[in-house]
């Protein structure tokens, strides 16, 4: 390992890397480290090899170094551990950001600045060139879609912040300008979020235009020509994952960036594996005990039926979440990890009062929509103490089978159960398959009949059930049936928000078919406001 010293970010570092002038950059520390590495890999395999990688604790420099990834030291020592949203050490990393783009900008370098809760789906170099004459390009959180193709966004019609995560800077008087002010409105106030200084200095004037044809505007009082990425294919958290505008487009998108979601990193980074865009190690494809996977059977009735109101989207997840329930006991019994379904929702979740889509947006309804619309994820995957909840289940994403780094190992070695009535043509409570990878098995069999029966079949990596409905009746010992309760009801979130009600958000129950004339109502009372547990 080279002296500290050697990591230090200078011209020459930077010149080593740096291609037509352009540098690519991110920054973390290593908590944030399979971020990092997901972030490389897809502008790597891009063939995009001039990025730089800042380590804001040394543990990260050394990992980082030692799997050859051009690397510098930012000298904050910052904790190793993850920072939550709006957190104190949140907001010094975000000024490090700005610190860094004021070291790096009088180097005479072009600089993308990148946050590690996004990837590059395609190589975005050329699309920043087409801009010559912009100080900077930005990207957005812009949901209503301002144009319809590769153009820069319509910078009259974007309402919404302009997005820090990714921006690329010139090293022009203008942009210098921009870069020293911000710093010094961080630091002389810590109570300021990096983006909303950014917003408000930008925004101080706006326009005119730069010209009759490329989207460029003037800001930052008339001073600093700037252009907003097209929000279809620099894609937030929600024109991606909700909206999918690249695909209503017919556009390929260049950039996914993990906002708009509601289980903070554990939250970023299942949505990037249920778009099968995330690095995991080989032994994620491979867990101990296998896989559990079920076929959901939704009517069309509750997916398309009826107006799409609250009425229609409870009664729908509800539907989905009871099978979701027997499924997660299932996998708690047989100690398997369980393959999430896909989740189809009728109407969004925001952290506003809103119709159930926004208006503007192309949001389709029904839309498959993510986990963490209706699941705690972060908390499906803390390690709770299995003395108060049972034993911890373990999950994948529901694209996690169709996943082209699945082992072949994994997919070949595959059982296809069909639930049946017991006394019907081949369905007994046996391991006896009816052909080579099937078994029909009786529904509503007890704990006990499954575990002897699925133990025969332990080696097998994925079982796939062809429903849930009567697969599994519960725990036969009842204290394990209240520590899975308990651990379990934990899992589901809020729907969020009604109009013209506070509070405006309602608790999802997952044992909301236990309470006669359960309702999806906001809480009536400051007291009534509590999970259902």
């Amino acid at each position: 390992m080279p002296r500290l010293k050697s990591f230090r970010l200078t011209k020459e570092l930077v010149a080593q890397r740096a291609k037509d002038n352009v540098i690519i950059v991110t920054f973390g520390n290593f908590a944030f480290m399979d971020f990092i590495l997901t972030w490389v890999k897809h502008l790597t395999d891009l063939g995009v090899s001039n990025l730089l990688v800042g380590a804001m604790d040394a543990k990260l420099l050394n990992a980082l170094y030692w799997k050859g990834i051009p690397v510098f030291d930012m000298g904050s020592h910052i904790s190793t551990d993850d920072v939550g949203w709006g957190s104190p050490i949140f907001h010094k990393m975000g000024r490090q950001k700005v610190l860094l783009i004021n070291a790096i900008l009088p180097f005479g370098f072009e600089l993308l600045m990148c946050d590690t809760d996004m990837v590059w789906l395609k190589n975005p170099l050329p699309y920043l060139a087409r801009y010559p004459d912009a100080d900077i390009l930005t990207s957005s959180d812009q949901v209503v879609p301002t144009v319809v193709d590769d153009r820069l966004a319509d910078w009259k019609q974007v309402g919404a912040a302009y997005n820090i995560g990714i921006f690329h800077w010139r090293p022009t008087p203008p942009a210098k300008k921009l870069a020293k002010e911000w710093i010094d409105m961080l630091l002389a106030d810590d109570r300021i979020w990096d983006q909303n200084g950014f917003n408000e200095l930008v925004r101080r004037q706006t326009g005119p235009a730069f010209d009759d044809e490329s989207g460029i505007f003037y800001s930052y009082d008339g001073n600093l020509k700037l252009g907003i990425l097209p929000e279809s294919i620099f894609c937030s958290g929600h024109t991606y994952f909700v909206q999918a505008l690249h695909q209503q487009f017919r556009l390929q998108p260049y950039a996914l960036h993990t906002t708009f979601q509601y289980a903070g990193t554990e939250g970023k980074r299942h949505r990037l594996r249920e778009a099968m865009v995330f690095f995991d190690p080989p032994e994620y494809y491979d867990a101990p005990g296998g896989f559990l996977s079920f076929r959901p059977s939704i009517s069309k009735s509750l997916l398309l039926d009826g107006e799409h109101n609250l009425e229609s989207h409870f009664s729908l997840i509800n539907y989905q979440m009871r099978q979701i329930r027997s499924a997660l006991g299932l996998a708690s019994v047989l100690n398997r990890t369980l393959v999430m379904p896909p989740l189809w929702c009728r109407l969004d979740r925001l952290w506003f009062p809103h119709p159930g889509a926004l208006l503007g947006s192309m949001t389709r309804q029904p839309f498959l929509c993510p986990l963490d619309h209706v699941f705690e994820v972060n908390v499906m995957l803390r390690d709770l103490p299995a003395e108060e909840f049972g034993p911890a289940i373990n999950i994948r994403e529901y694209s996690f089978l169709n996943n082209p780094f699945l082992p072949q190992r994994v997919r070949e070695s595959w059982l296809d159960v069909q639930l049946c009535q017991e006394g019907t043509e081949d369905c007994h409570a046996s391991s006896n398959t009816s052909r080579p990878g099937l078994l029909r098995f009786p529904k509503r069999s007890s704990e006990e009949t499954l575990k002897k029966v699925f133990s025969s079949f332990k080696d097998v990596k994925v079982i796939q059930f062809s429903s849930m409905q009567d697969a599994f009746l519960g725990f036969t010992d009842k204290t394990r049936e209240e520590k899975f309760r308990k651990r379990v009801k934990q899992y589901v979130g809020i729907w969020c928000c009604v109009e013209n009600h506070i509070p405006g958000h309602i608790y999802y129950d997952m044992y909301w078919d236990e309470k006669p004339g359960w309702k999806p109502v906001p809480p009536k009372t400051p007291e009534d406001d509590h999970p259902p547990f």
